[in-house]
This record gives C-alpha cells, structure tokens and sequence, in this order.
C-alpha cells in the first residue's frame, strides 16, 4: 500500500522508537542541518564562475556587495542590496542601454549557484535574441541588488539568479527574480519569482521555460510582479513542479 512519504521528501511518517524517532530518522535530520549550514556559509567562487561563462563565450564582470564579509552580509541583510563603491564604479563605466541584465548573486546558498546558474543561463540566452549586458556575478548579495545593477547598465528589465534560503531537504535550490524597470526602491511585489530550481525540483528546461515567457509578457506589457501573471504552457512530456513562493534572499 502506498505512504505518504513514496510522494514526498518532506520529513513525514519517520516512525518511533519509544518516545522518539528511529535513529536513522534523527541521523538523516542532523546532516540535513549541516548541509543546510554549510551552503549558508560556503564563499561563492566568483572566477570559477567568470571562466565557466568564459568558455561558453559568456561576457562577465564580477562585483562585490557593501558587505565586507559572509559573517557581516549575514547580519546586514541591507549591505547585501547594494553594490560597493569600487563596483559601482566598475559598473558606471559599462553603462549603456541593455533590454535585460542577468545577475548571479550567491545569495544564502551559493552551492546552488556553482551547480544550477549557468547550466540554466545557457539555455536562456541560446533563445534569446536580445540586447544583454555583460553577466554581473556578485559575492554577499540580495535579490534587491539587481536594482541597482540594471539602472547603472540601463537595461530595462534584470534577471537575478540567486541561491535560496536552505531547506532540510533542499540546500542547493536556486531562484530566479525578474524586475521590469530596475532601480533602488523597488520592492518584492514589483518582482516575478520562479523557485526550487534543482534536480529535485523544478528542471532547467522547464524554468528555462517559464522564465522566457514572463521575459516576452514583461517587455510587452513593460510591467513585472502581482500584475505579471505566469501562464505559461507546460513543457510536453515534462512534469513540472509548482515554484513555491520565497521571500527576499
């Protein structure tokens, strides 16, 4: 007879021993934890990056954050949403007019970004026949980043790859925000999430997917957020999995 748990890796019907849980159960949970740990305190290998999009004939900069380190930009989520001054300035001097801007930020899992940023990326660009801005890959950065990187680019729309916040069962799950229009000031309902990019999750393909269409209905609608509804069709042959919905990163 089928379980609950042949459905799901959530941490369901773990059995008992005595008044506890199997010790297997409480074994898998600990090193669940440490995982979850780990990729919140793991460094973003930012030149590993930049030589991956390299070799796929990806023009990058790399950025830092107002955080000076991961101890601070933890603290700080507000440093986090903003670029340093010495990569501002960077920045400043590739400005011109983008129809979209694509940032990795590691966010609080860069494990996800090392291993889902640019296997993702790359299908995205291969379909995408516009006006893209150099890759900006930022170490301690937040969602809000993104803002500032698109209006010093003056791109009209920017595309965040982040790591999400660890789960027990998820410690490489990688979001995706878009904004139409970037600037400081905007905020989360202004914003298209698509999240729980994994191998576990939802597929490159079919993020690859969903992320192409709210891009085409942003530009056409030169709107983002609570009034950008996601309808996209599902892949053919393809089960895909519901994003759920995330906070800022």
């Amino acid at each position: 007879m089928p379980r609950l748990r042949d459905y799901t890796p959530a941490r369901v019907e773990l059995g008992r021993a005595g008044a506890s849980i199997p010790t297997r159960a409480l074994l898998e949970f600990q090193l669940a934890h440490a995982q979850a740990r780990d990729a919140v305190h793991l460094p973003l290998a930012a030149h590993s990056l930049a030589v991956e999009l390299k070799q796929k004939e990806i023009p990058s900069v790399t950025l830092g954050s107002a955080a000076r380190d991961r101890s601070e930009y933890l603290k700080r989520p507000d440093l986090g949403r903003r670029l340093s001054d010495a990569s501002r300035e960077r920045l400043a001097a590739l400005g011109s007019q983008y129809d979209a801007a694509f940032v990795i930020a590691d966010g609080l899992s860069a494990l996800a970004v090392h291993r889902h940023a640019v296997p993702l990326l790359e299908i995205v660009l291969r379909d995408l026949d516009w006006s893209i801005a150099p890759v900006a890959i930022v170490e301690q950065g937040r969602v809000a980043i993104g803002d500032e990187i698109g209006e010093l680019l003056g791109a009209r729309m920017v595309v965040v790859l982040i790591g999400e916040r660890p789960g027990l069962s998820s410690p490489d799950s990688l979001g995706v925000y878009l904004t139409w229009q970037p600037g400081p000031g905007r905020t989360d309902a202004e914003r298209n999430c698509i999240s729980n990019i994994r191998a576990e999750g939802l597929s490159y393909a079919a993020a690859a997917h969903k992320l192409l269409f709210l891009m085409n209905e942003s530009r056409r609608l030169k709107l983002s957020g609570v009034q950008l509804k996601e309808d996209a069709r599902s892949l053919a042959s393809e089960v895909v999995a519901d994003p759920k919905l995330v906070g800022d990163r």
